[in-house]
C-alpha cells in the first residue's frame, strides 16, 4: 500500500497533474520510476532514453515519455537510403536521426508522444506492454485494439508502433499518433526505392490514423495522463513522476553530451547502414542504362554497367573509370573529384548526374 501523503498527492493529478511532477536541477539519477521530459529536442530525448536503459536497476521498472520537434527516427539496423525521402528531409530542414534501439522507421513532431517502458528481462511481455497502452488509450474514449504486431490501433489503422530492445533489460517503445501532420509523415517515409534490397531490417508499411480523428479532446496532456495511471496500476508504482529538463545541467553530463553528438556524426547516422544492393536503370537520349550500386556501412563497393552490345569502347572504358573511381567512396557524398571523368563527353555527364542525383535522394 502507497504512502498516505503519496495517495493524498497523486489524487488531484486529473486537474493538475504538473503539481505532482519533481525535479532535480543538475542531479541525474536512474533511481525514479516515472520520467517525463519537458524537452523537445529529439537528439537529447533518444540520449536520455538510452541513458536510462544502460543505467536504470535491471530489478525494477521505468517509464518515460517525451514529445520531439519534427525529425524522422530510423532503427539502428536500418538503411536510410531506404527509410527516408531524404530529398524531402533536406527541403524541408526535418532530419533523421539513426535511435540505438532496433525497431522500425517512425516520423515524431509536437502532435505524437513518445513512451518506452523499461522492465527487467526476465518479467518482460511485450503484449502485456502494449495493453499497459492499450488501456491507457480506452481511457480516453478511443475503441482501440492491439493487432497481431502489437501495434496500437483503431480498426486497421494504426495510431502507434512498438518495438523493444532486449540486454539484462528490455524495453518497449513508441510512437503515439495523437494530431501528427500526417501529410508530412507520408511524404518524409516514402522514398520510392523498390529495387534498393538491404540486408537491414525493413519497415513494415501500414495506414495510420490520429487519436484525434476519433476522439478530439485528446491531447498530448491527457495521454500522459492516461500511461501514468496504467504504468501505475500495472506495475504497483506510486512514486511522483520526475521532470526532465534539459536546461537543467543535464547536457553537460558527459554521456548526453557525448551521446547526442555521436548521433550527428556521419560514422553514426550513415556509416551504421547495412549493407545493400541499389539496380536502377535511365533511357537517355543516346541510349539505355542500366547499373548496380553496393554499399555497406556508407561505403560504396562496387558500382557496374549493363552494356549493350552496340556501345561504342570509347564509352564503355570511361563507364568503367568512372565505376573504379566511385568504390571506395562514401555513398551520396562523393567528391568533386569524380566530375573531372565527366569532362568532355555528354554521355558520361549524364550517368554522372543520373547517378549522383539516385544517391543523393
Amino acid at each position: 500500500m502507497p504512502p498516505l501523503h503519496v495517495l493524498r498527492k497523486c489524487a488531484t493529478r486529473r486537474t493538475a497533474l504538473s503539481r505532482c511532477y519533481s525535479s532535480g536541477p543538475g542531479t541525474l539519477t536512474p533511481k525514479h520510476s516515472i520520467y517525463v521530459s519537458e524537452s523537445t529536442d529529439p537528439y537529447f530525448n533518444l540520449t536520455f532514453e538510452d541513458w536510462l536503459f544502460r543505467h536504470k536497476s535491471p530489478d525494477e521498472p521505468a517509464l518515460l515519455l517525451y514529445r520531439d520537434s519534427p525529425c524522422v527516427v530510423i532503427g539502428r539496423n536500418q538503411n536510410p537510403w531506404k527509410e527516408v525521402n531524404l530529398r524531402a528531409s533536406r527541403r524541408t530542414g526535418i532530419p533523421f536521426i539513426r535511435r540505438h534501439s532496433g525497431g522500425g522507421t517512425v516520423y515524431h513532431d509536437l502532435g505524437n508522444t513518445n513512451f518506452s517502458i523499461h522492465l527487467p528481462r526476465a518479467s518482460f511481455d511485450r503484449h502485456a506492454t502494449a495493453q499497459v497502452v492499450l488501456k491507457a488509450v480506452r481511457s480516453m474514449g478511443v475503441d482501440a485494439n492491439v493487432n497481431d504486431r502489437n501495434d496500437i490501433c483503431v480498426g486497421k489503422e494504426k495510431i502507434c508502433s512498438a518495438y523493444k530492445i532486449v540486454k539484462d533489460r528490455a524495453y518497449h517503445h513508441g510512437t503515439m499518433l495523437i494530431s501528427t501532420r500526417l501529410d508530412t509523415l507520408g511524404e518524409l517515409l516514402r522514398s520510392g526505392k523498390d529495387t534498393m534490397e538491404t540486408r537491414g531490417v525493413a519497415s513494415v508499411r501500414s495506414p495510420v490514423c490520429n487519436l484525434q480523428q476519433y476522439h478530439v479532446g485528446v491531447s498530448h496532456e491527457k495521454f500522459l495522463e492516461a500511461v501514468i495511471d496504467a504504468y501505475r496500476q500495472e506495475y504497483d508504482v506510486y512514486e511522483e513522476p520526475h521532470l526532465v529538463r534539459d536546461v537543467d545541467g543535464y547536457r553537460e553530463i558527459p554521456y548526453i553530451r557525448e551521446g547526442m553528438e555521436v548521433l550527428k556524426t556521419w560514422d553514426w547516422a550513415f556509416g551504421q547502414t547495412p549493407e545493400f544492393t541499389y539496380k536502377i536503370e535511365r533511357r537517355f537520349t543516346w541510349g539505355t542504362m542500366a547499373s548496380e550500386l553496393r554499399s555497406k556501412h556508407g561505403i560504396i563497393l562496387s558500382c557496374s554497367f549493363n552494356y549493350t552490345e552496340d556501345m561504342d569502347g570509347a564509352l564503355r572504358g570511361k563507364l568503367d573509370a568512372l565505376a573504379s573511381k566511385l568504390k571506395g567512396q562514401r555513398y551520396g557524398s562523393v567528391g568533386s573529384e569524380i566530375s573531372m571523368i565527366a569532362e568532355g563527353d555528354e554521355r558520361i555527364a549524364d550517368v554522372w548526374t543520373w547517378l549522383r542525383a539516385e544517391m543523393d535522394s
